[in-house]
């Protein structure tokens, strides 16, 4: 089989049987086009299914030399072997030629975080005389009220808002739905925004369910909800490198912190493994760290 039938074949293998989000599944296609410009390189005529191991070594080899991080070598990676996983459920291959391939050494990624006196600052600086003040506001509320991802924020509808047990019904990667709790003062923010700004917004077909709209009475877009936080963030004079995710990481950190389980992190934040919700350990070891190397006596200067 070409290489354009194979694509197409493991891109409804990524959404029939694995159930992956779209940003996912275009992640892993872009993989394999990777491999397939390396082909086109260096082996014209091959197909993926002549390949060897030591072709991918090969591979990886030029990715490693086109001053792509380890991170996003591991992920390109990840997404190569589940092409090849994907041949053999198709009985295209009988070996796994990726079996042996390893991914560069990572260390433990520990995301950045913002403080609690950081994000009162973001929400106290947000302008509510404009147009879409109290929409922002609401969108920073709710990302850190709940630990939603940015496609999870978007399409966030009307009907998701269960108001008398203040939940957020999320489907998350996947496909996967979970219930998250959302503070009283975020919901009020929602509320406010919903009843006095969006609802004179016109409707427009196919978008009047989402939650968060732009002045055409459209869904907002990623770049849109990045856009803000952006815009936030400078106002309010804070030079971190800040993302809505940023804001995710946050909530699920100071709730390590203030001594939630970690199981109910992992429930609300969707993670599918208990492993990625533990990264929040070491963040409150820094923190605590951080408080030790600060307050404690023996730490101060004489």
């Amino acid at each position: 089989m070409d290489w354009s039938s194979l694509i197409s074949g493991f891109r409804i293998y990524l959404q029939l049987e694995r159930s992956l989000s779209h940003n996912t599944i275009e992640a892993y296609i872009a993989d394999v086009n990777k491999l397939f410009q390396f082909v086109q390189q260096n082996f014209k005529g091959r197909s993926a299914i002549q390949l060897d191991y030591n072709n991918l070594k090969e591979f990886i080899h030029w990715i490693a030399k086109s001053n792509i991080d380890n991170r996003s070598q591991a992920r390109l990676i990840s997404g190569i072997k589940a092409f090849y996983k994907f041949l053999l459920v198709e009985d295209l291959l009988t070996i796994d030629p990726t079996e042996l391939l390893e991914a560069p050494k990572l260390g433990k990624y520990i995301p950045d975080v913002l403080s609690i006196e950081e994000i009162d600052c973001i929400l106290q600086n947000i302008d509510l005389s404009g147009d879409y003040g109290h929409r922002d506001r609401a969108i920073i509320e709710t990302l850190y009220g709940s630990g939603l991802r940015v496609t999870e924020l978007i399409n966030l509808r009307l009907s998701n808002l269960i108001q008398d047990l203040s939940f957020l019904r999320i489907v998350g990667k996947g496909n996967k739905e979970r219930l998250v709790p959302i503070g009283e003062h975020a919901l009020n923010q929602i509320n406010f925004y919903i009843e006095h700004f969006r609802n004179q917004l016109p409707k427009i077909k196919n978008h009047e369910e989402y939650v968060f709209l732009n002045r055409f009475g459209k869904k907002l877009s990623r770049i849109s909800i990045f856009n803000i936080v952006k815009l936030s963030v400078a106002r309010a004079g804070i030079h971190k490198s800040v993302s809505p995710h940023t804001f995710r990481h946050s909530f699920a950190s100071h709730l390590v912190e203030g001594g939630a389980n970690l199981r109910i992190v992992q429930e609300m934040l969707g993670h599918e493994s208990i492993t990625t919700t533990e990264i929040y350990t070491h963040l409150d070891r820094e923190f605590l760290r951080d408080n030790l190397m600060r307050f404690h006596p023996a730490n101060r200067e004489s």
